[in-house]
């Protein structure tokens, strides 16, 4: 048992860098300061589900990754 849900942390783990790196940052200098008040007047259109979908995903995984953790540590210790 404790062998397997080291594994699925790694897979966790695996999966939160994978997510968090295909996000886009938020603001990039000059340039993003400025396409950012463009689409706050304008409305983004593009990829807005995309990127709420990876931020969904990544909340979900962090917190998957957390409680296993404790739980690992729980039976490693144990």
């Amino acid at each position: 048992m404790d062998v397997v849900l080291k594994i699925i942390l790694v897979v966790f783990s695996l999966g939160l860098i994978a997510v968090v790196l295909l996000q886009k940052g938020k603001s990039a200098g000059l340039s993003g300061a400025i396409s950012g008040g463009a689409e706050h007047l304008f409305g983004k259109t593009k990829a807005r589900g995309i990127d709420l979908f990876l931020q969904r995903l990544t909340i979900g995984l962090a917190v998957g990754f957390f409680i296993l953790s404790l739980v690992v540590a729980y039976f490693v210790k144990n």
